[in-house]
């Protein structure tokens, strides 16, 4: 898996503490949330250990050639298929537990659709990163056992994310860490020999690859579904929650838009493009059907604008909802997303499209009462026309009874159009383990049928009008957010190893040990730059020169003295207070300076990425002052 835009927006500190002050939430704690993720993580390693018997049992179905075998084998197949369909079947009804992410208040809308997170392996990297340290650092590996642990605690950490800004704060934390670690130790000429697990979010079919790609998209991925959470969890019945949920499911938006432009290659079928292409159109989705339900909520005494105003948005809704099915229904998805997720589709596309239907026939009803005592019943007739699609056939909008005429037509498809999402929500048999949905389908139903019995006439002997369809419209189209990783800011957990800018992964460097005693001249060297400072001149002949120092070396260290992160004017003052003994310098000559293989990415995000943030740039590299400053000693 290969990824891009995944190294800027990065915000880094040079010193500090490296220890991380976020937490993962406690495993132990019994919430439903919780059981329902270990639920999942042991699924997911049942799923993995079938995947492996299956494997192995077809593997000597084909290599024997005893028939006897072969019917033994081929037995235990179909034990071991029978286990996975039922294991698979148990993990579907796991990740339509929509029940266990919403708000207990919630009563009056739809429930939202979260996803579950991404589970993964927990990884021991000690040996590999501490054989890395002794091989290309040159450094005694055992004084970096803290870093080790902590980044090793931080991954930890974020398996198991809080449902609030602070675990996305643990989730972006790690991301931005990934970087660091990926300068450090993943060299393009050798492997560490880490695998990253991660299980598939739907289906728990495990991938295993070590491309630190491939661990920094499932993060990313876990950050877009911990969004979701986060959005299906809101009290949508005050405009606050309904705000928050909009900003949360934008941004879950944002983090899958993001992985499917600047990750490829994905392992796993929940991180391929068209899921996360159908994903983002769920998250907008989403966005819209609270943009209606805030219409809804905001709706006092019939008002004839908010009425055709909430008409259009639910039109709108059940639109949007039409391309994820679509979007879900293409040949690489429609047998791998969960069942109880179209149902939902296929409800709330039918429920909203009632919904239009419904509200638009309360408009005329109401109009139609109140044409008489409105001076801008003009104003009204027209916005009642431009609701529809078309202009209503044979019927006067000026006359009254024409308006009833029309409002029956429209919740006669608003009944028939409830009724089939109540069909739907029957046939889905965890949809009807949801008492929520039943009781919101049902009560909209029964108000369909109660505006109706309300207007119907029993001497009604009219032709039954034909109802047009409701013309689309948002007054807030959903804004996909970006993740913002600079927003959290976070220090190298490895920065004692050195500058990034030349102690990276991919530098290699000769470290070598010079005796510099001061001459009448001075010491015949012109230093630049700091952390480190580079050595930008050496005079012929000069202390320097005798000494063995070259241009373009750098200065680690003074009488023993580690000057890494030293900053100019620190080193020039130790050069300078050398005594009649001289000085023990340590330098180091880079050898090749190899960029990182880059261009076999999709770069074109990256590139716009740093063009948005320079300062970001900037702190990939080591800190270097605005002015240029040279000494010559």
């Amino acid at each position: 898996m290969c990824d891009s835009g995944s190294d800027e927006d990065i915000t880094a500190e040079d010193g500090g503490s490296t220890e991380s002050v976020r937490k993962g939430c406690d495993p132990l704690v019994s919430t439903q949330r919780s059981k329902l993720q270990q639920r999942r993580a042991k699924l997911n390693q049942q799923i993995n250990r079938e995947l492996r018997l299956r494997s192995g049992a077809e593997n000597l179905y084909r290599a024997s050639s005893n028939q006897k075998v072969k019917e033994t084998v081929a037995l235990e197949l179909s034990f071991v298929n029978s286990n996975l369909q039922l294991l698979k079947e148990e993990l579907e009804e796991l990740n339509s537990s929509m029940n266990v992410y919403q708000t207990e208040r919630l009563f009056t809308f739809v429930p939202m659709i979260p996803l579950g997170l991404k589970e993964t392996k927990e990884i021991d990297m000690t040996v590999p990163l501490q054989d890395f340290i002794s091989e290309h650092y040159s450094e005694d590996a055992s004084l970096y056992l803290n870093e080790i642990r902590d980044f090793m605690e931080l991954r930890q950490a974020m398996r198991t994310p809080s449902r609030n800004e602070a675990g996305q704060e643990l989730l972006k934390e790690y991301y931005n860490q990934l970087y660091f670690l990926d300068q450090r130790f993943f060299s393009p000429h050798r492997s560490l020999g880490i695998h990253f697990h991660w299980y598939d979010s739907l289906t728990g079919v495990p991938s295993v690859q070590r491309a630190l790609a491939f661990e920094k998209g499932s993060v990313l991925f876990n950050i877009g579904a911990l969004y979701t959470q986060i959005g299906a969890r809101q009290d949508r019945l005050t405009l606050t929650g309904i705000q928050n949920a909009i900003d949360a499911f934008q941004r879950a938006a944002g983090a899958f838009l993001y992985l499917q432009e600047n990750f490829s290659h994905a392992p796993s079928l929940d991180m391929s493009s068209p899921a996360l292409s159908m994903l983002v159109r769920l998250m907008v989705a989403q966005v819209q059907e609270c943009v209606c339900e805030k219409v809804i909520l905001n709706m006092q005494n019939n008002d004839l604008n908010v009425l055709l105003q909430a008409a259009q948005e639910a039109a709108r809704v059940s639109d949007v909802y039409s391309l994820v099915l679509q979007a879900m229904s293409v040949p690489l998805l429609k047998d791998y997303v969960p069942f109880s997720w179209i149902s939902m589709v296929q409800v709330k596309t039918h429920h909203f499209r009632a919904l239009a239907h419904y509200y638009t026939a309360v408009a005329l009803c109401d109009c139609s009462a109140m044409s008489d005592e409105d001076e801008d019943e003009g104003g009204e007739i027209k916005a009642l026309i431009q609701v529809h699609t078309r202009r209503p056939e044979k019927l006067n909008l000026h006359d009254p009874e024409d308006m009833r005429r029309l409002g029956k037509a429209h919740l006669r498809k608003a009944i028939i159009r409830h009724e089939e999402a109540l069909r739907l929500h029957g046939v889905c048999k965890m949809l009807r383990k949801m008492d929520i949905l039943q009781e919101v389908l049902s009560h909209a139903h029964a108000c369909s049928l109660e505006k109706y019995s309300e207007i119907d006439q029993e001497d009604d002997f009219c032709e039954v009008a034909e109802a047009p369809e409701i013309q689309s419209h948002t007054q807030q189209k959903p804004d996909i957010t970006t993740p913002d990783f600079s927003g959290v800011r976070v220090t190298d957990i490895f920065h004692r190893l050195g500058p990034l800018s030349v102690f990276a992964a991919r530098n290699r460097w000769v470290r070598r040990h010079a005796c510099l005693v001061r001459g009448e001249a001075g010491l015949g060297l012109t230093l630049r730059g700091d952390s480190p400072v580079l050595v930008a001149g050496v005079l012929p002949g000069g202390c320097a020169a005798e000494a063995g120092l070259r241009e373009g070396d750098y200065i680690v260290a003074v009488n023993g003295a580690d000057c890494r992160w030293a900053e100019h004017a620190e080193v020039v003052h130790a050069l300078k207070s050398s005594t009649e003994r001289g000085l023990e310098l340590d330098v180091i000559t880079l050898q090749s300076h190899e960029l990182r293989p880059t261009y076999t990415y999709a770069t074109q995000a990256t590139i716009s990425s740093v063009k948005r943030s320079k300062t970001n740039v900037t702190l990939c590299l080591h800190r270097t002052r605005a002015v240029r400053r040279d000494n010559i000693l």
